[in-house]
């Protein structure tokens, strides 16, 4: 697996697009500060984001230099699983806002700054994670059983157990080494109250935001490593879906009540791709039996890329599907 498939130029011309997107993100989405996003916005603006990413599909599926017809596969399928999987950080968010205290019309700013940094910080963590695989094929069984035990920890989740976020370890570190104010001073991060710099409570949400997304990261970034080893596709199918993230979270933070049950559905699509993964490492696998003496003769299985495809898309739709039907019947039986 080579590290770099294309040229490094078109590796700087991609981040540059990223950032020209960013801030045109922002500019859409009206003026820094001054404006609430409605859900119809955020809907459109959601809509302008997977056709931007299909766009970019479609670009790989012509203009790729190698098996470019898989690569574009390989691309919806990661992007897939990283959509699915970030939305399972907005729950995060509603809870981190609603903590904080944060406006509904600051929301935007925090999470602008919070993509930004995300994808600053996975771009290192995907570089790290290809040149590792790339020296030591076995972390590939590794990450297997991560996605494994991870899939498994949706299921036994309580979500109705809410931590108390003035005790995140984060908080804490950062409230002993910087004043923090308690007041909320618009969209800004820093104010000087009383001659003193502080930091406000938009600043603390951001930095929770962000290294709540690193832990978010450890587990989708090896999900996506379960359907492409192309560094390229990796890198651009994880940019592409957390680009959109912020306009989905305006879109769905008023409905979010109905998607209760999705956990259990990224739950099994964690636990599939871990098994794709595990089930492609059956050298490693037998090898390891044989040194504890046993026989395994675990089979070397490929799932071809369009049934990964189709089993995250029906699982993904399936479990938000449920998760309506189930939610509509709850408030009708409470009525």
């Amino acid at each position: 697996m080579k590290l770099l498939v294309l040229p490094l130029w078109a590796w700087i011309v991609f981040y540059v697009l990223v950032l020209l997107m960013l801030v045109a993100d922002l500019k859409m989405f009206g003026k820094k500060g001054q404006h609430e996003v409605k859900v119809g916005e955020a809907l459109k603006m959601t809509a302008v984001w997977i056709g931007v990413s299909l766009l970019f599909c479609a670009g790989i599926y012509f203009f790729y230099p190698v098996n470019s017809h898989e690569m574009a596969l390989e691309f919806l399928a990661g992007y897939l699983i990283e959509k699915s999987l970030s939305m399972d950080n907005l729950f995060v968010f509603l809870m981190l806002f609603s903590f904080f205290g944060i406006e509904r019309k600051y929301q935007h700013e925090v999470l602008f700054w919070g993509i930004f940094g995300a994808l600053v910080l996975r771009s290192i963590f995907i570089f790290a994670g290809v040149a590792i695989i790339e020296r030591f094929e076995w972390v590939l069984g590794l990450f297997g059983i991560f996605l494994l035990y991870t899939g498994g920890k949706m299921f036994v989740h309580e979500d109705d157990k809410q931590s108390d976020l003035s005790q995140n370890i984060v908080v804490r570190w950062f409230r002993k080494l910087y004043p923090v104010t308690d007041r909320m001073h618009g969209d800004h991060f820093f104010v000087v109250e009383n001659g003193r710099r502080m930091a406000t409570p938009l600043f603390v949400a951001l930095l929770v935001i962000e290294t709540t997304d690193v832990a978010f990261a450890v587990d989708s970034i090896p999900a996506v490593f379960s359907v492409s080893r192309d560094p390229f596709i990796v890198l651009t199918s994880n940019i592409f879906a957390i680009l959109g993230l912020r306009a989905l979270y305006f879109a769905l933070a008023a409905i979010a009540r109905y998607f209760k049950y999705l956990k259990y559905g990224l739950g099994i699509i964690l636990i599939f791709v871990g098994i794709k993964m595990l089930l492609a490492m059956n050298e490693y696998i037998n090898s390891l039996g044989a040194l504890v003496g046993l026989n395994l003769n675990v089979p070397h299985v490929e799932v071809p890329t369009p049934i990964s495809l189709a089993v995250i898309f029906g699982v993904l739709l399936m479990s938000m599907l449920f998760s309506v039907l189930l939610t509509r019947k709850k408030g009708k039986q409470h009525i």
